[in-house]
């Protein structure tokens, strides 16, 4: 066992047995490769990475090869999720070098830490004109010893392309046009033939979804709608989508989301969770919904630890040489579970034999629905409800078959930043997914995350772990913004307040937040990185703005409003050529451009009215919503003056709304509030 053994992370335990001397990161292994003046070898992947385990397999399990590297190198190697701060800036050195990133990383570094070269994915020996592993190392060492002059040349042109990009952000003003402008550049990369943006590979960009459901919210366009339902049921309906399980696969190796890379995120899921509930919502599809409480079922049956918190991932794998296999499905292996009389039927529904087919194993099928059930009811002339009824006992026998096979691992680390994505999502998902199981588990584990950090208003990224990520401050800020408006208990606002505060505090620099609070450490954490672009979950800058105008509207401050208009204009001169990729700060931006829907049900706590109008509150599809539940006593310090003033003098309860500054008639009904939540997005759609 090497030092790897102790780690806290499920990938570095899992390369223990390795014969490669590993050093986690840390002052350990830098201070071996000064003393010896060796270079390093820097890995960065995660355990549901396949790639990752496939690399370690080939090359990292061969002696031969693990000799050679302990004699020569100095060998780091680092969970992207337990480290996204390390992962970020090598990844973008190596971006900047190459042109790609991704995972595994592989980078040669000086022993002061700094890239002079790097790639992901090498194999063993030299293959279809790709350098092995075996040979990149051996040219690295030769450059190392031989002209080790040019290789810190290098270096230093490749910190020097680092802070270019860095310093690649542009100041600027934000107007309506700036929406306008987003929403095209999505428009244009929109897929006609198969949904969702580009070719392939291909990622769900939830984030993007949302801004452009938001943008139909305010302008009903009938372009805008039909690439976000086409983009979601394709994506539903496709191989992407778990079809037995639930939840989504990390992305589609192909054009019409069929063929996944298999590995389950939290992160995906609870930004995929969101898109779906506020889809189900905005168009009152049924699809989306389905959808949406799938991605749930998968969270509760596979994430959820029993201890209010969840884990990080599921593998794709169950082994290095695996691809696959727990999802995917043979003909006989159908054959096995469903009724012979049903055979052909299950077949055709699940795409089984078509687009379907592993490369590397025709004969395994990634299960996924061709056409949706009316559709493949026509064809068969059966009624709709009959194939839906057949698809979900269909369903149920497969998945109960599946759930016998030996499962890929699920990482059991419970993150911050990802444990408040998921707990937000649950929050802002919870009047779609029906029951209590998602407000109640999502306001145990924000509980918990607060209960647990080192500090009442900064987190610890895990246990005993780094301290002081944006990530794991703005997204529980976040999280404690829904859970304020799920609740209306003001210690949830009070603490994403404190979140906030302490997050401009230890963040803020004039070119936007950084990432880490401390700017210290070995490598290139001495420098800072400044994020704007959603990759891979929404940006902490986007998120902030986000939470610092939710921030101003529930508590009337210019102080939180002054905030957010800052960070957006910090970035107005270059994020909206971003498009897709700069999604969270164009959800920002629109928080800047329009005001928000202020949404207050006032009424005793437990009154039968008050809490069915509370409900529908819940349910509306609007814009930018505020939701406040009032029993009579607390000021409400963000409202219209004219809002406070009938809040004020309400006996009964009663639902009320202004958008911005025009406020509409109280309603003391649920029929009449049922009106004016109808009446709220027709106006929002005329102002905007």
């Amino acid at each position: 066992m090497n030092r790897l053994a102790t780690a806290s992370s499920a990938y570095l335990r899992s390369a223990a047995h390795q014969p490669v001397h590993w050093y986690p990161w840390g002052a350990e292994g830098f201070a071996a490769a000064r003393s010896e003046s060796k270079p390093i070898l820097l890995d960065i992947g995660a355990v549901w990475c396949h790639w990752c385990h496939v690399m370690d397999h080939e090359s990292y399990e061969d002696h031969g090869l693990a000799e050679f590297l302990n004699v020569h190198f100095v060998c780091l190697k680092v969970d992207r999720d337990e480290r996204p701060d390390v992962d970020a800036r090598y990844q973008r050195a190596v971006q900047a070098m190459t042109g790609q990133g991704g995972w595994p990383l592989t980078a040669m570094l000086t022993p002061e830490g700094e890239v002079f070269f790097g790639g992901t994915y090498f194999p063993p020996e030299d293959l279809h004109g790709r350098p092995g592993l075996r040979t990149v190392l051996e040219r690295v060492l030769r450059a190392w010893r031989e002209g080790r002059e040019g290789v810190r040349q290098r270096a230093s042109a490749i910190r020097s392309a680092l802070d270019r990009m860095r310093e690649g952000h542009a100041p600027g003003t934000v107007g309506a046009a700036t929406l306008v402008a987003g929403e095209r550049q999505m428009l244009a990369a929109f897929d006609e033939a198969f949904g969702g943006f580009g070719t392939s590979p291909k990622f769900p960009h939830p984030t993007a979804l949302r801004f452009l459901m938001t943008r139909w919210a305010d302008t009903g366009s009938s372009r805008t709608r039909h690439v976000v339902v086409e983009t979601l049921l394709a994506m539903a309906r496709g191989g992407i989508h778990d079809q037995l399980g639930g939840g989504f696969h990390r992305y589609s190796v192909d054009r019409q989301w069929i063929i996944p890379h298999f590995e389950k995120m939290a992160c995906d899921n609870a930004e995929l969770l969101r898109a779906y509930a506020m889809a189900s919502q905005l168009f009152d599809d049924p699809e989306c919904a389905a959808t949406a409480r799938g991605v749930a079922r998968w969270i509760r049956e596979v994430l959820a630890l029993g201890e209010e918190r969840f884990g990080t991932s599921q593998d794709a794998d169950t082994g290095p040489l695996d691809d696959g296999s727990y999802f995917t499905w043979t003909r006989d292996e159908i054959a096995a579970v469903v009724d012979p009389s049903d055979l052909d039927l299950a077949l055709r529904l699940f795409g089984v034999g078509t687009l379907g087919a592993m490369h590397h194993d025709p004969s395994r099928n990634v299960l996924f629905l061709p056409a949706s059930a009316a559709a493949q009811g026509e064809r068969l002339g059966l009624p709709t409800r009959e194939i839906e009824r057949k698809a979900a006992g269909f369903r149920a026998a497969l998945h109960q078959a599946r759930s016998r096979r030996p499962a890929p691992m699920v990482d059991r680390t419970p993150y911050a930043s990802w444990n408040a994505q998921l707990a937000g999502a649950l929050l802002a998902a919870a009047p779609v997914l029906g029951g209590s199981w998602a407000s109640d588990y999502a306001l145990g584990t924000l509980r918990a995350l607060r209960r647990d950090g080192p500090e009442p208003d900064r987190l610890a990224h895990a246990s005993a772990g780094t301290v002081g990520l944006l990530e794991d401050q703005v997204f529980a800020a976040e999280a404690a913004m829904e859970a304020y408006e799920w609740t209306g208990d003001r210690d949830w606002l009070q603490w994403a307040g404190d979140l906030m505060e302490r997050t401009w505090r230890d963040h803020w620099t004039l070119a936007g937040l950084v990432d880490r609070a401390e700017a210290d450490g070995e490598g290139l954490l001495a420098t800072p990185v400044v994020q704007i672009e959603d990759a891979p979950v929404p940006s902490g800058n986007g998120v902030a703005a986000q939470v610092c105008a939710r921030l101003a509207a529930h508590t009337g401050s210019a102080h939180w409003k002054e905030r957010q208009r800052t960070i957006i204009e910090t970035f107005a001169g270059s994020a909206p050529g971003m498009g897709l990729h700069a999604s969270a700060w164009l959800l920002g931006a629109d928080w800047l451009v329009h005001e928000p829907t202020l949404l207050v049900v006032h009424g005793p706590q437990g009154d039968p009215l008050a809490e069915s109008l509370l409900d529908d509150a819940r349910r509306a599809p609007l814009p930018r919503k505020v939701l406040v539940r009032n029993h009579g006593s607390e000021p409400l310090a963000g409202a219209p003056l004219e809002l406070a003033t009938l809040a004020r003098g309400a006996v009964a309860p009663r639902g009320l709304i202004c958008l911005g500054r025009r406020c509409l008639a109280p309603a003391d009904t649920a029929s009449a509030w049922k009106e004016r939540l109808a009446e709220a997005a027709h106006v929002a759609r005329a102002v905007s």
